[in-house]
């Protein structure tokens, strides 16, 4: 059954059939090759979805698209701008500082790049930013809106993984990998812009004035100010399931009320049709990720009957019974698997046969929920699938061969990090171990 099940599913993807529908397709002829009643297959696609935690992530998506439209990008940009802006390349690190920002408060990775995308790519470029430099810088910031919490995958993987994982911690865990990377891509950014010139445009007198009263500390006051109101998002989120008032569940439904408040009372930014637009997208968005969850429940059924996670344990423990060896072996898959799939469906697909395994190597699942989500997060930048790539590029107006070039370092740094995140749990687990204390 598990031969027919994995051939099956891979001449499914190499077809072209969603993932969804080839998980769930694989698993009836699985099961009815054998001779298990197809009744079996409604009741674990219902069993999947019935769950309470599982409203966080409709909950989530519909938060992060109000205050995506509420017209608080610019808000963000204005803050960073005055903290980081006068710096050797200032712009590329306004962007990954924003990036940093909005990822807080939407929790996808492509909302990111797109939201802040329109407004930074043009003016890192009218700042003598080469333009396929520019579309790098926010397609490698955009990954973060997966990283710093609330963060829809990881929201999956608690309920993929097979054992019992609070979504509270993985949120924590994800604070000190998201500075990381952010951190180590202000630096590389500030580097080549040294090397190589960039954005040292000479300014007018005018927008030389504007950029002193911005980086000022009263201007910077204000674009604090200004931008207080979102960043109190996740204060309120994370604050409010470890401080015992919500579970996540009902963070996320806290969420979306915060949201509405802003954009239609303190903002005013959204209207009737605006709203229609954003239910729409969200339920949408909602519809995909919950048919691949569903599908996946059916698969892990076919997978845990055929003691599919007790084979590839033993297979990792014939090859080495090292957990360093693991984790890198493990990384490779990961860094493969993101290149081809998008990160929600790698995420059901590997998290319950890999998360078992993990255990039994003594590594801690939060930890391992974040090695996974931060590979992933790489294949969101890798083509031929990096969906922040296209994004970015659609708006660059540029094709994905004209960046690679400019991509080159980011992948250096961004593989440094993911073993550095790999080979020191701390990064990940302090803040969670400080909240238990």
């Amino acid at each position: 059954m598990a031969a027919i099940l994995f051939s099956s599913l891979l001449v499914l993807f190499i077809v072209g059939v969603p993932v969804a529908f080839s998980m769930g397709f694989a698993s009836v002829l699985a099961m009815t090759n054998g001779g298990i009643s197809l009744q079996v297959v409604i009741q674990r696609v219902f069993s999947s979805l019935d769950s309470f935690p599982l409203m966080a992530i409709p909950f989530f998506i519909l938060a992060g698209n109000i205050m995506e439209h509420s017209g608080i990008s610019q808000r963000l940009i204005q803050l960073a701008n005055s903290l980081v802006g006068r710096m050797t390349g200032g712009l590329g690190m306004v962007t990954v500082l924003t990036a940093m920002f909005f990822a807080s408060i939407s929790g996808s990775s492509a909302a990111t790049t797109a939201a802040i995308g329109s407004i930074l790519i043009p003016a890192m470029t009218k700042r003598s930013f080469p333009k396929p430099f520019s579309t790098s810088v926010q397609a490698v910031s955009g990954e973060l809106g997966v990283i710093i919490p609330p963060s829809i995958p990881m929201i999956i993987f608690a309920l993929s993984a097979g054992t019992a994982i609070s979504i509270g911690d993985l949120f924590l865990a994800g604070v000190g990998p998201g500075l990381l990377i952010s951190v180590s891509l202000m630096l590389t950014i500030y580097f080549v812009s040294k090397k190589n010139g960039y954005g040292r445009k000479e300014m007018s007198a005018e927008e030389q004035a504007e950029e002193a009263r911005l980086m000022s500390w009263s201007g910077r006051l204000h674009a604090f100010r200004q931008a207080i109101l979102p960043l109190l998002m996740p204060v309120i989120i994370l604050g409010g399931i470890y401080g015992g008032v919500f579970t996540p569940t009902e963070a996320a439904a806290v969420a979306v009320g915060y949201a509405l408040v802003l954009g239609m009372f303190v903002y005013r930014t959204l209207d009737y049709i605006k709203m229609m637009d954003i239910l729409r997208g969200s339920v949408m968005s909602t519809a995909v990720i919950m048919l691949i969850i569903g599908n996946d429940g059916l698969l892990g059924w076919v997978l845990t009957a055929e003691k599919v996670p007790s084979l590839v344990a033993g297979w990792f423990v014939s090859i080495s019974d090292s957990p360093i060896v693991f984790l890198l072996l493990v990384n490779l898959l990961l860094l493969f698997i993101g290149m081809f799939l998008e990160t929600g469906a790698s995420i059901v697909i590997v998290a319950p046969i890999l998360t078992p395994v993990a255990m039994q190597f003594g590594i801690d699942p939060i930890h391992f929920g974040i090695i996974i989500i931060v590979n992933l997060a790489v294949g969101m930048v890798t083509p031929p699938i990096g969906v922040n790539l296209f994004v970015a590029c659609q708006i660059a107006g540029l094709r994905i061969e004209q960046i690679m070039k400019s991509m080159l370092p980011f992948y250096l740094v961004l593989l440094i990090d993911i073993l550095l995140v790999t080979y020191l749990p701390q990064i990940s687990l302090w803040l969670p171990a400080l909240f238990k204390q």
